[in-house]
C-alpha cells in the first residue's frame, strides 16, 4: 500500500514539475521582463475562444476576472448559441417586453428565452434548453380540443402542482375518447419528438404524502389508444399502446418529425383517440403535450 502511494506521489510531483516548466516557458516567451496574466489577454481573443464552450461553462468563466466577464458579453458569442429562428421567437414570445427597444444584447435574449415563456393566451409555453439552446415546447390540456370537455359528467379540470400549467383535464368516464391539438410555429432545422403526458388515476396529497385514487380507472387495457401526428411539410407518424401504468405520469411518444428549412412556419397536427364504443373508458389525467428536440428528449424527460 505504501509503495502504491509513493508511486502516485512521485507521479503527481513530476506532473506538477512539468506544468511549472511549461508555465515558465510560456511566461518567458510572452515577456522576458514581466509575467503575462489572464487580465492581459485581449477581450476579443477570449471571446473567440469561449465561443466554443456551452452557455453554463461561459457563465462560470465570466466569474474569473473582469477580462473574462467582458469577453462573455460579446454578442457574437451568444448569437452562436441562439437558434436560427431567434428573431421570430423574440417577436412571438418577448414582443411586449422589448417592442420599444432598438438594441437587445444577445446574452439578454438568450437568458430571457431560456425562461418559460407563455403564449396563445397562456395555454402554450416555449423555452430554450440552457446547455444546447434547443427550443422546447409544451401545450396545456386547455389548448386541446377534447370531445365532451364541456360536460361535467365526462370531464373536469382539476388543479394540481404536478403540472407546469397547474391544471389537468380529468376524465371520469366516456365512450368516445378523442383529443386533437394543433400548433403553428417557426422552428429551427432539426428533428423533433412529440409526447403526450398522461396518468391513470387522480393524485392528491394526504397527510403530506402523495396518493393516487384509481377507483375510476377502467377500459384502457381492452383496446389500445392510438396516437397520430402530421406536419405541413409532409411528415407523418403514428403509434398505439395499451395504457396500463397506474398512478404514475408517463410520456407516451407519438413519433418524430423533421424540419429542413429555416425561417418557415410549420403547422403540427396531433391527436390521441380510443373510439371503440363497445366499452367505456375513465380515470385518466391529461396534462400536457411536449415537443422536444429528439437528440435531447431522453435527457429532458428524466429531469
Amino acid at each position: 500500500m505504501r509503495a502504491g502511494f509513493s508511486v502516485l506521489a512521485e507521479s503527481a510531483e513530476s506532473s506538477a514539475s512539468a506544468g511549472i516548466g511549461i508555465g515558465i516557458g510560456i511566461n518567458f516567451r510572452c515577456s522576458k521582463q514581466a509575467n503575462t496574466m489572464l487580465d492581459d489577454l485581449p477581450e476579443n481573443c477570449i471571446s473567440t475562444i469561449i465561443k466554443y464552450l456551452n452557455p453554463p461553462e461561459i457563465c462560470k468563466l465570466a466569474l474569473l476576472n473582469r477580462a473574462f466577464h467582458g469577453a462573455s458579453l460579446a454578442d457574437f458569442v451568444w448569437e452562436s448559441k441562439l437558434p436560427s429562428n431567434y428573431k421570430f421567437l423574440v417577436e412571438k414570445l418577448l414582443l411586449l417586453q422589448y417592442q420599444s427597444q432598438n438594441y437587445i444584447p444577445k446574452k439578454l435574449i438568450y437568458s430571457k428565452l431560456c425562461q418559460p415563456n407563455r403564449f396563445d393566451g397562456g395555454t402554450k409555453e416555449a423555452w430554450l434548453e440552457k446547455t444546447t439552446g434547443k427550443l422546447c415546447l409544451s401545450i396545456s390540456s386547455k389548448a386541446l380540443r377534447i370531445t365532451g370537455i364541456d360536460d361535467r359528467r365526462y370531464w373536469n379540470y382539476i388543479p394540481t402542482e404536478e403540472s407546469r400549467f397547474h391544471t389537468v383535464a380529468y376524465l371520469q368516464q366516456i365512450w368516445w375518447f378523442e383529443v386533437i391539438g394543433e400548433l403553428e410555429l417557426e422552428l429551427a432545422p432539426g428533428s423533433y419528438s412529440l409526447y403526450f403526458r398522461l396518468q391513470l388515476g387522480k393524485a392528491s396529497r394526504r397527510f403530506g404524502r402523495r396518493v393516487c385514487n384509481l377507483d375510476q380507472v377502467h377500459g384502457w387495457d381492452l383496446k389500445p389508444a392510438r396516437f397520430h401526428l402530421s406536419t405541413s411539410n409532409g411528415h407523418k407518424a403514428s403509434s398505439e399502446c395499451h395504457l396500463n401504468n397506474h398512478g404514475n405520469w408517463v410520456h407516451y411518444r407519438v413519433g418524430d418529425f423533421v424540419v429542413e428549412n429555416p425561417n418557415m412556419l410549420v403547422r403540427i397536427n396531433f391527436s390521441m383517440v380510443q373510439i371503440d364504443c363497445t366499452h367505456t373508458k375513465g380515470g385518466l389525467c391529461l396534462d400536457t403535450v411536449y415537443i422536444y428536440p429528439t437528440e435531447i428528449s431522453n435527457k429532458l424527460l428524466k429531469s
